[in-house]
């Protein structure tokens, strides 16, 4: 440009032109795009603002809402027995939830991302997060049952149990009528001595056919051998009235297969033996003047499992329930940040003669932090608001001792009609909830300035 262009016909300095708006990307007014969120705001303020500051208001009001009560309602906080039990489930909840599930997430997202069907087994795990809170209850109900025929963890901790502890298979197994046998220490024992060459007979009753153990057979009356005890002990029952010898064995009956018996001289056990499937059994000859005791092992109830929603473990049983649900989530989440990482740093520190436990705890856990601090605290937010699992899973008789605020809430509100307690409670989450939500932002701003 010359020096005449730049200045006017009489040489005054021409003066730039003022800048103009920058438009909208969209090209759309502000009065239009206010009159478009004006509806969400409308909404927002109906069904948010309104409840939060009606809720503030009225947890300043007595149960009728017409007598101002001050701080009282905060203060039952701290002196209800049962907010205080909430309280404390609602710590436990916050530690344990979200750093469980985080945990396993990291798991299977590091474990999933070298072999063939790690998508598919993402798919698995994720797909929990697909069912309702309800329906997740509902099939956490059914799996910590007690019944170890109905509640797959029972069966599992049973089957567990009984690998290396068999139960019992007589547990309502007594003598009958005219038996030789009487009660001792939740065992039965003979009421006179046993002699070498003599076969003894220990016929018992109370075991349903269906209960016998698979592998017995039918009973056999044992033949008396020289120096020696023999005896039979087996179901002395047969269907049909009047059928059968009392105290005789029959071709229909039983043996006790597996019963055990001991030979107690002077309060001390001098021999021991344990019954063939046909109920047979012999004991050798320092059993002489012995009387024989079928111990209470023999009729101990057999293992039933744990009482998983039971006072001292509901808690922790319905956490396993929300992990399942969430693990999937968080794995998702810290898949995708796994996928950011620079995998020349990964190489470098292999190169360098790191193991993988090494890369993995100086390397990818480090540059996987923000996602897992961002993982975290999402998880905090939803435990603190955790009410349909509790609600669904714990029993009647356990749900107290498994009460968190979101259940006190509901309880105080619609059970007990004490609206300016519940009102309270929703504040004091909402405090709870607002510093967690402040620092997931100021992270989330953070990253978004990198």
């Amino acid at each position: 440009m010359t020096s005449a262009a730049a200045k006017g016909v009489a040489g005054t300095p021409v003066t730039p032109p003022a800048p103009r708006r920058r438009k909208s990307v969209t090209g759309t007014r502000k009065t239009v795009a206010a009159l478009f969120l004006l509806p969400a705001l409308v909404l927002l303020g109906a069904l948010v603002v309104y409840p939060i500051g009606y809720s503030i208001v009225r947890s300043f009001y007595d149960s009728s809402g017409d007598g101002f009560a001050g701080f009282d309602n905060y203060r039952a906080l701290f002196t209800d027995d049962g907010i205080r039990t909430a309280l404390k489930n609602n710590v436990i909840w916050v530690v344990f939830a979200p750093a469980v599930a985080t945990a396993l997430g990291l798991v299977f997202a590091v474990l999933t991302e070298r072999v063939r069907w790690g998508t598919a087994f993402k798919l698995v795990v994720f797909m929990p997060m697909a069912i309702s809170m309800l329906a997740a209850g509902i099939i956490f109900r059914l799996v910590y049952d007690q019944d170890p025929d109905k509640g797959v963890a029972n069966a599992v901790w049973v089957g567990v149990h009984d690998t290396f502890a068999q139960s019992s298979a007589f547990p309502k197994a007594h003598p009958g009528r005219d038996s030789p046998l009487a009660p001792d220490h939740g065992g039965f024992l003979t009421t006179s001595p046993v002699h070498t060459g003599q076969s003894v007979a220990l016929p018992l009753v109370g075991v349903a056919p269906d209960q016998m153990p698979a592998g017995a057979k039918r009973a056999v009356r044992a033949g008396a051998e020289p120096g020696r005890i023999t005896g039979t002990t087996w179901q002395d029952f047969t269907r049909g009235k009047g059928v059968g010898r009392l105290g005789a064995v029959d071709p229909s009956e039983l043996g006790y297969s597996g019963m055990r018996i001991e030979a107690v001289r002077d309060g001390k056990v001098v021999a021991t033996a344990k019954a063939a499937a046909d109920g047979t059994f012999t004991l050798p000859a320092k059993a002489d003047g012995a009387r024989l005791r079928l111990p209470a092992s023999n009729f101990k109830a057999p293992y039933n499992g744990v009482d998983w929603l039971g006072p001292s473990l509901v808690t922790p049983a319905i956490i396993g329930a929300y992990v399942w649900m969430w693990a999937g989530f968080a794995m998702v989440l810290i898949a995708a940040g796994l996928a950011g990482v620079p995998r020349e740093l990964l190489e470098a520190a292999r190169v360098d003669g790191a193991g993988e436990w090494q890369v993995f705890r100086r390397i990818t856990v480090p540059l996987l932090a923000p996602v897992l601090a961002v993982v975290a605290v999402t998880l905090m937010i939803n435990v603190l608001k955790i009410f349909d699992l509790v609600f669904i899973i714990a029993p009647g008789s356990s749900q107290d001792d498994a009460d968190v605020l979101a259940l006190e809430l509901y309880r105080k509100g619609f059970s007990e009609d004490r609206p300016g307690v519940a009102s309270a409670i929703s504040v004091f989450l909402l405090l709870l909830v607002i510093p967690v939500m402040l620092f997931n932002m100021r992270r989330l701003r953070r990253e978004a300035r990198r």
